[in-house]
């Protein structure tokens, strides 16, 4: 009867464990083939998975000098991707990479690349695809309403209140005008029919 091969207790097979390196390299191959990642979450990732310290650190400096680990590059390409694709502003986006582990002068490098002309602008093009004027909505609610979406991006308190009120203002203007077109229109109708009914 042949014993089942037991898998020790870090949790990395047998044949691996025996020489941590192997192990190592093997665990952050397979998280990078996913996604890029930061130094900080593969090592907190090696640590979950009871990975040696020693060898974690070895490895990572390794895929450090040969580009597989680039926290640099990260981070450019985050700050890129999540202002483009998300509209977030660079406090949601410092949080979210100090939350990864970026270091602070990584963070703040990546983040020259948005200036406050461009962070506004981004904002407006996020509010114009947002702005909505329901049904018998009043200027201010909807406005209060929209401003809660952008702070939740990140955006400061004045931003969001002023893009929300231009936005929604132009909105509310048309909605205004299209009472008044539909009033008219009305109108014209009714009297076009009352000079057929005399004739």
């Amino acid at each position: 009867m042949s014993r089942r091969r037991r898998k020790p207790a870090s949790g990395l097979p047998l044949e691996e464990s025996s020489d941590p390196d192997s192990a190592v390299r093997a665990i952050l191959l397979r998280r990078l083939s996913s996604a890029p990642r930061t130094r900080h979450e593969l090592r907190e990732d090696l640590q979950r998975r009871g990975a040696d310290p020693d060898a974690s650190e070895r490895v990572l400096d390794r895929f450090e000098e040969v580009g597989l680990v680039d926290d640099v590059a990260f981070t450019r390409l985050w700050v890129e991707s999540r202002h483009r694709s998300k509209a977030l502003a660079r406090p949601m986006l410092r949080r979210e990479l100090q939350q990864r582990g970026v270091e602070t002068d990584t963070i703040e490098q990546a983040l020259e690349d948005i200036d406050d002309e461009g962070e506004f602008h981004r904002a407006m093009s996020f509010a114009e695809g947002k702005a909505r004027l329901r049904p018998g909505e009043e200027l201010p609610a909807a406005v209060n309403r929209l401003a809660r979406q952008l702070a939740r991006k990140g955006y400061s308190p004045s931003v969001c209140f002023t893009v929300a009120r231009d936005v929604l203002a132009t909105k509310f203007e048309q909605r205004q005008d299209d009472v008044v077109d539909e009033m008219f229109t009305s109108d014209v109708v009714d009297d076009l029919a009352a000079h057929q009914e005399s004739m």
